[in-house]
């Protein structure tokens, strides 16, 4: 739970990104990159990035987010 003067909110998404076609092209290398510029993202919009996960062919985000 997130808390501000007024509201108590606890609102979460999860984005899946997969590749066109479904094609396996993600490796370890582009799914360490991709965490770290996630992370910057949510950062910059004052959410969290909860859960980040992936595999060849597709890329999970589980994102906290302030309303």
């Amino acid at each position: 739970m997130r808390r501000g003067n007024h509201v108590i909110h606890n609102l979460h998404a999860h984005l899946v990104f997969v590749t066109k076609h479904r094609r396996e092209v993600v490796n370890g290398d582009m799914l360490t990159r991709c965490e770290t510029i996630m992370r910057d993202v949510c950062e910059s919009f004052g959410a969290q990035l909860r859960e980040f996960n992936g595999e060849g062919d597709h890329v999970h985000l589980l994102v906290h987010y302030p309303p």
